[in-house]
């Protein structure tokens, strides 16, 4: 799934190109690098990318043995998975893995071990025969930003090829972004809770039964629009997560399993993580929404985008955008650094860097 708002890290992040075809880390964007994480895993040319139709030239020019899916509009999660479930021809059960394409991972073989591990889950384990099977991140720290999965004292383990076994646990709910007390008590719990990093494996006919149970409304919609006029379901398509219309009610049901993965990740939503990720830490950044007014100070640097498209970032005591009418951000004591945060900037201003 490659699309979303990205609205935490503007105006790196533009409607035109959002986070997952920005290289931000490098010279690869974060869809070219989601992909590479799958060889030896997954054929390349079993590789679909859901996102909206502005970006569908995007994806071609970035992965292009891929297969796209193009939404008339961003309707959110549960819209997208329901469009793949249905548009993809592929027998009944074979697994797909759904992963967001704007993540990064620092531990390739242990990623593909968990993934490895979730798809043979999807086959049925614990009890449970048509699992929805979902990688659950190990919390650094009680974050506030991200939903958790909180599993139940069933357990088991499954060995996959050469490396060791790896626990899979049942699910008892998802919490949504808790406040830090609920967050530390999750954490902090008989069964540690996990980050829900939007990661899951299932098998075909699973997910399509899930949806139809739980939220078939949607499945019907979208299917409609697949056969007739899809821009027209998607103006009538509920916009929801995949987590509220289908795996919160599938874990009261008792059909979620996870399993835990330590495997370096990070969504890279905020300036913040991101120039942690590039090794610039504490910094904290705000956002100005266009025309909004901003306060910066002569060791902040005031990051905007030209109306042609060029990325600069400027001294708070000297920032004038007299060329912008879009959003800035303000990184705080981040002029130390501005040249690692220039070249990162060079790399998403130029159209070739996106290609």
């Amino acid at each position: 799934m490659a699309g979303g708002g990205g609205t935490r890290l503007w105006p790196l992040s533009s409607p035109e190109c959002p986070k997952p075809f920005l290289p931000l880390l490098g010279e690869r964007t974060l869809l070219q690098l989601s992909a590479d994480r799958l060889v030896g895993l997954v054929e390349p040319t079993s590789i679909f990318v859901v996102t909206d139709r502005r970006h569908a030239d995007l994806v071609a020019a970035q992965l292009p043995f891929a297969h796209v899916l193009s939404e008339p509009q961003g309707r959110n999660t549960a819209a997208a998975i329901a469009l793949a479930t249905v548009a993809i021809e592929r027998p009944d059960d074979e697994v797909m893995l759904v992963l967001p394409a704007d993540q990064t991972i620092e531990r390739g073989d242990d990623f593909r071990t968990a993934l490895s591990t979730a798809e043979a889950a999807a086959g049925g384990v614990l009890g449970v025969a048509r699992p929805l099977v979902t990688l659950g991140i190990e919390p650094t720290y009680p974050a506030i930003v991200y939903g958790y999965i909180v599993p139940t004292d069933r357990a088991t383990t499954i060995k996959v090829g050469a490396g060791p076994a790896r626990l899979v646990r049942g699910v008892a709910r998802f919490t949504e972004k808790p406040d830090r007390d609920a967050a530390e008590a999750m954490l902090n719990g008989p069964h540690r809770a996990s980050w829900n990093g939007g990661i899951f494996a299932w098998r075909r006919a699973t997910i399509r039964a899930a949806f139809e149970r739980d939220a078939p409304e949607i499945l019907t919609t979208v299917a409609e629009g697949v056969a007739g006029d899809l821009a027209a379901a998607y103006e009538r398509v509920m916009a929801t997560s995949i987590d509220y219309a289908v795996l919160e009610p599938a874990a009261v049901a008792g059909d979620v399993l996870v399993v835990p993965a330590d495997v370096g990740w990070s969504d890279l939503g905020s300036w913040t993580s991101l120039l942690a990720e590039l090794g610039i830490p504490d910094i904290e950044a705000t956002i100005a929404r266009p025309g909004e007014a901003f306060e910066a100070a002569d060791d902040d640097l005031v990051v905007w985008r030209s109306n042609a498209g060029r990325l600069t970032a400027t001294h708070g005591a000297d920032a004038t955008m007299a060329e912008s009418d879009g959003p800035v951000a303000v990184l705080r004591g981040a002029r130390t650094f501005q040249p690692q945060i220039d070249a990162l900037l060079d790399r998403c201003s130029t159209p070739e860097a996106h290609s």
